[in-house]
């Protein structure tokens, strides 16, 4: 691995941050942010592979209070069980962070949930109630109406692919099979207003990798498509398109008659390439960057459209349109946050020098007019209405991180505070910002 994704040894905790610039008052609760960290002498030969650790930031009172880190207990448990059935209640945990009814979980796709709560602290796996009986995606959509969480789970064995929704009140309500062709890693999806988006994509499975690295790779053989699928039921239609992966969808919309898909399109060089350096086996053979693509799909086709030449990753949005028409995308590439605006093509671009990256920026939406960032006009709340709220890793591992909080509507400007973190935090993968305003399950207010 880099150094800026080297793990930590232990966990700590710190209090009374310095803060450079200003917090926002408004923003008062707390920034988990998820990402692999093997414990001292774990074997984890690929980057995905190492025990979840997550990082929590509190915000309160325009006050930086305190970091600590907690590795995730997740159930130790051989994955394949006697009878040769899986069993999911191990598993890292180590991708993405998720609040739904009440309750906070860290997820991984090759098992079930973890619970944890505000502190840190894990609860133990969960299976809703024994009805959840594939993993869990780390990828789910909570559509914006209705407060269902759409999900999936895929799998080596049969039924390669199953999709799940739990009720806004977290019950896990709808459990079906999804025909595919074979097992594949499946890492993200999307949900418009009427249609489930999948991406069936040729990152395969293969037995032989097992026990020695993550166990897929790319297939020339297995194609690549887009499948449609009502969210009322009924078949799949699927679409071919040009030979790709994707990691992270951006977001999905329904206009003028089709289904739009922003995402971060990876060609074969651009996958084998990252496939390889974050399993260890990097070489220096040429490899393709990895770019922002839109997909526009109608009855007659597939239209794909590169939106820009950056290389690109982890693509946010304002979460209250998910699946709705968006004008706004963000997205980090090396040490640059970039604030999109899908309509016109134009981009905004932060830029914190060399050697530091910068991660995943988490879109938090302002609650009220008078929470609104300065450059953010009156009336109605504007869709880029909010902060961005990221971690910024720099390469040398005695420079400590920064969570950096931006002005959504002024992304150019620079940060408008910076919280100096006490401890070099290794680049990850997702986070979230948990309110404190949102109401935790069996929590008395």
């Amino acid at each position: 691995m880099n150094e800026f994704t080297a793990p930590v040894p232990d966990e700590t905790d710190a209090t009374d941050l310095v803060v450079t610039g200003a917090l926002p008052t408004e923003l008062s609760g707390r920034y988990f942010r998820n990402g692999p960290n093997p414990r001292p002498g774990e074997f984890a030969p690929h980057w995905f592979m190492g025990s979840g650790m997550l990082h929590g930031v509190r915000l309160r009172d325009g006050r930086a209070e305190w970091y600590r880190n907690r590795w995730v207990k997740f159930t130790d448990v051989d994955f394949v069980r006697p009878d040769g059935t899986l069993d999911y209640r191990g598993g890292p945990a180590n991708t993405s962070v998720l609040e739904h009814s009440g309750r906070l979980f860290a997820l991984v796709e090759q098992a079930f949930p973890y619970e944890i709560d505000r502190e840190l602290n894990t609860i133990g796996y969960c299976d809703f109630g024994g009805r959840l009986t594939t993993a869990m995606t780390a990828h789910p959509k909570t559509d914006p109406v209705t407060g269902e969480l759409h999900f999936f789970g895929y799998s080596a064995l049969p039924p390669f692919l199953t999709y799940h929704r739990l009720s806004a009140t977290g019950e896990l309500v709808e459990s079906r099979p999804i025909e595919v062709p074979g097992p594949t890693m499946m890492h993200d999806f999307a949900i418009t207003e009427n249609y489930l988006v999948w991406l069936d994509l040729p990152a395969v499975f293969d037995f032989a990798l097992v026990g020695k690295t993550m166990p897929y790779r790319w297939s020339d053989s297995y194609g690549a498509r887009i499948g449609l699928m009502p969210r009322t039921g009924g078949t799949v239609t699927w679409h071919e398109i040009e030979p790709c992966y994707v990691f992270h969808v951006g977001n999905a919309r329904e206009e003028n008659g089709q289904v739009v898909l922003d995402a971060v399109r990876y060609s074969r060089s651009a996958f084998q390439g990252l496939w390889t350096d974050i399993g260890g086996t990097a070489d220096d053979t040429p490899r393709e960057a990895h770019r922002l693509y839109r997909w526009s799909i109608s009855p007659s086709g597939v239209r794909e459209q590169q939106l820009d030449d950056r290389e690109v990753e982890f693509p946010t949005h304002n979460e209250a349109r998910t699946g709705r028409p968006n004008q706004w995308l963000y997205a980090v590439s090396g040490d640059a946050v970039i604030k999109y605006d899908t309509r016109s093509g134009a981009a905004d671009v932060d830029a914190r020098g060399d050697g530091w990256h910068v991660g995943e920026a988490v879109f938090v939406a302002a609650e009220s007019p008078s929470d609104r960032p300065s450059g953010s006009a009156g009336g109605a709340a504007a869709e880029d209405a909010g902060w961005l709220v990221s971690i910024a890793t720099h390469d040398h591992p005695e420079v400590p991180s920064q969570l950096l909080v931006h002005d959504a509507t002024e992304v150019a400007a620079g940060p408008v505070a910076t919280v100096h973190l006490p401890r070099r935090v290794p680049a990850g993968f997702h986070g979230a910002w948990i309110a404190d305003a949102t109401p935790f399950e069996g929590e008395v207010r």
